[in-house]
């Protein structure tokens, strides 16, 4: 894939960018005591910034009913362009009764603080079973995804947003990329094909592998660790970027390597997200992006590749990133080198790999993964943060 970095199109042709101007942001504070509020939660607040920094481009808002309905069915927004999961508001009946379409509601965080501006085109009820089944292939309350969905509003709020200010990222201030300013730096470092990965797990020899294998084929790697909402027994994001640090402090070649966050919520829908995660890094500016094994997913809901073969449900073209599909990696005893089934001869006995709850479990009883399996000085930051965690 031969393409300079300013031609690699943000999805839909243009990157969206809905940050209030100071103008605007004088006027919205200005009325700010006169506006009916609603306040979001932690997903929500993620899904405003990400829709005013362009990374969920083409959506300027939270979606409206054609839009939702045809995500929801056929994966495309009611222009046909292709989107995978519904970005919407959801309200109880009691918040959504007094607003009126065409006014302006003020948005606040889960601490009362005025962040952002919707302009209210419409209200619309939804049916949660059927996006269950859809988006999450389950209407299972245990799946994550599910249990958020059954349990916000009855009732989407619909339209363009604003996102007052863009504040720092209280925890990564550094590693704050927003896609205008990935797009640049990639031009700035001259690559014409940058392949995105992401993650919501520590980073292990598996992750590194195929990570390594993809820098192989293209000119730049973006890792971009997501560190909004996720499941209260994942790994916490602080954790997870202390670990992409010292990995690339000792393994990567700095160079060719772009540590930022995604500041998105985890969905867990498996396939469904996939896709987006694409589109997504496509935003951002990337050419290619890894896909591995149960991305996204959780539990047994989804099989082992079906992240990938989703993407062959798309005519070329169609998402404009490039898909690159890994097999399940693992330490390959016979060989004494990391591997997949592709490449090795090794029987199942010969390999080594580990879940992330086997690995939480050896951690909590104050073992290390082997070094098959995690880089030791990785293991040591999992295992101290574990022992915090513990004594907490």
């Amino acid at each position: 894939m031969s393409q300079n970095p300013d031609a690699i199109a943000p999805h839909g042709g243009q990157l969206v960018n809905r940050i209030a101007t100071p103008e605007q942001r004088a006027e919205f504070l200005s009325k700010a005591d006169f506006l009916p509020q609603v306040q979001l939660d932690d997903r929500a607040v993620s899904d405003l910034e990400m829709i005013a920094i362009g990374a969920f481009s083409p959506l300027t808002g939270f979606m409206n009913q054609e839009d939702y309905d045809r995500t929801v069915t056929e994966m495309r927004l009611a222009n046909g362009l292709v989107w995978s999961i519904p970005i919407t508001l959801s309200v109880s009946e009691e918040v959504a009764s007094p607003l009126k379409e065409g006014g302006f509601i003020r948005l606040d965080n889960s601490r009362g603080e005025f962040i952002g501006v919707l302009q209210l085109t419409q209200k619309y009820h939804y049916d949660k079973t059927r996006e269950a089944i859809n988006v999450y292939r389950t209407d299972d309350v245990k799946h994550p995804g599910v249990q958020v969905l059954y349990n916000q509003g009855t009732v989407h709020l619909a339209g363009d947003i604003w996102l007052l200010q863009r504040e720092p990222h209280p925890q990564f201030p550094t590693y704050q990329i927003d896609p205008a300013v990935s797009r640049q730096l990639f031009k700035d470092k001259g690559w014409k094909t940058i392949v995105g990965f992401q993650t919501r797990n520590p980073i292990h020899r598996a992750h590194e592998y195929i990570q390594k294998c993809a820098l192989e084929t293209v000119d730049g790697l973006f890792l971009h660790p997501l560190v909004g909402a996720t499941k209260e027994d994942d790994i916490a994001a602080d954790v997870r970027m202390r670990c992409y640090e010292i990995l690339l402090e000792h393994y990567y070649p700095l160079d060719r390597v772009t540590l930022a966050i995604n500041p998105a919520a985890m969905r867990y829908a498996g396939p469904r997200e996939a896709i987006f995660h694409a589109l997504v890094r496509k935003n951002y500016g990337c050419t290619h992006f890894i896909v591995g094994r149960d991305h996204a997913g959780v539990g047994d809901y989804y099989g082992t590749y079906d992240a990938q073969y989703i993407f062959d449900e798309f005519a070329p073209g169609e998402l404009g990133i490039v898909p690159m599909k890994f097999e399940h990696a693992f330490y390959c005893t016979r060989t004494k080198q990391m591997a997949t089934s592709k490449t090795s001869p090794s029987r199942p006995e010969e390999r080594i790999h580990l879940s992330g709850t086997k690995v939480r479990e050896m951690l909590r009883r104050g073992e290390l993964p082997p070094p098959e399996f995690s880089r030791p000085e990785v293991a040591a930051e999992l295992a101290r943060a574990m022992r915090i965690e513990v004594s907490v």
